[in-house]
């Protein structure tokens, strides 16, 4: 005789059902947008299908409820948590000198762009001018060969 002995099947994973078990395990991780998206495919694919989809949300409480059963296992951590001493001295330390590090080349990434900026906004006004002060040449000298003497008088001929 074996020592081994057979397990039955975990409930849920086989037998009658044990799809739509899954199923379901799997849109509650992914919470109400992924409930709302199988609702409308069904919808699109199979109408009784996205009816029924939205008879069960509606039944079991997961179109109105505030989050459904995946998402109330998240933690809200706080944005300031990083502030916070941990203990570690040494940790401690090593974090406040990588974000004054990470200041210092944010000021100076924000420096070089101002500077970038600046250049871009030069070289546009530039060529801004450069263009006027072409077209105001161009207009001149049409000026002068529409006359014929060069000094663009109209009365000198």
């Amino acid at each position: 005789m074996s020592t081994t002995m057979s397990l039955p099947p975990r409930y849920g994973r086989t037998g009658p059902g044990g799809w739509l078990r899954r199923g379901e395990a799997w849109l509650d991780a992914r919470g109400k947008p992924a409930w709302i998206a199988a609702m409308v495919l069904g919808f699109v694919a199979f109408w009784p299908v996205g009816l029924a989809l939205l008879a069960y949300m509606i039944w079991s409480k997961r179109m109105f409820s505030a989050s459904c059963r995946g998402r109330s296992r998240t933690r809200h951590v706080s944005p300031f948590a990083a502030m916070r001493p941990s203990g570690n001295s040494a940790f401690d330390a090593y974090k406040a000198e990588t974000l004054r590090r990470l200041e210092d080349e944010q000021h100076a990434f924000e420096a070089f762009l101002e500077r970038l900026r600046e250049a871009k906004d030069k070289a546009e006004f530039d060529q801004f001018m450069d263009d006027r002060a072409r077209k105001a040449r161009e207009a001149a000298e049409r000026g002068d060969d529409e006359n014929g003497n060069g000094n663009g008088d109209k009365d000198a001929a």
